[in-house]
């Protein structure tokens, strides 16, 4: 948009609050993911509740492969990497739960300098995904969806895996009154 545009100002700030609100969503998935994790012991990262499903393990190193692919050059070539091996994501290497996390941190930290290093004027830049055109904003909100999703599945197996030992990560059952009684009293001053 040409800058003497009485919109340019206006989309400016929508793009840099596209950005900003992008980014914080992203924090809050990790953040919960590195919650569930940090309840689990070595065995709980390779445990799976069937043999068909993934465990927590295969589920770290897919977002990690896939994070790092999507996000290293992410304005200046395809989100596929060619060396992206994503089937051997989905096996289990074995690695300890500190190779894990390693790789659990790499995988965020490219995503997170990428998006803190984008412009307003790239959310409507065109990027490549296994040669599908989208917009950033399309690329990321795609993005949030797929980790959204792998983040519930580490939620859901550490919750199976600790049982009754599982230290709740949201609101409890039973506390919505008195979580939402607090809220307001919070942001509003409202005792009632």
């Amino acid at each position: 948009m040409n800058e003497k545009s009485p919109y340019y100002l206006y989309d400016n700030r929508l793009a840099e609050q596209v950005l900003a609100v992008s980014i914080r969503d992203f924090r809050s998935l990790k953040a919960l993911g590195d919650k569930a994790i940090a309840q689990l012991p070595e065995e709980g990262l390779n445990w799976s509740p069937e043999p068909e499903s993934n465990s927590i393990a295969v589920i770290i190193n897919h977002l990690s492969g896939n994070m790092i692919s999507r996000w290293t050059d992410f304005l200046t070539s395809d989100g596929e990497k060619a060396d992206r091996n994503r089937d051997a994501e989905f096996e289990n290497d074995s690695a300890s739960s500190a190779e894990l996390l390693v790789r659990w941190e790499a995988g965020w930290k490219v995503l997170l300098e990428t998006l803190q290093s984008l412009k307003p004027e790239d959310v409507l830049a065109t990027v490549l995904i296994r040669g599908e055109a989208h917009t950033v904003l399309q690329a990321i909100h795609r993005q949030i969806s797929h980790y959204g999703y792998h983040i519930g599945q580490i939620v859901y197996i550490a919750k199976v895996f600790r049982s009754g030992q599982w230290q709740t990560l949201s609101i409890a059952k039973g506390k919505s009154s008195a979580f939402n009684d607090r809220m307001r009293e919070t942001f509003t001053g409202d005792k009632s």
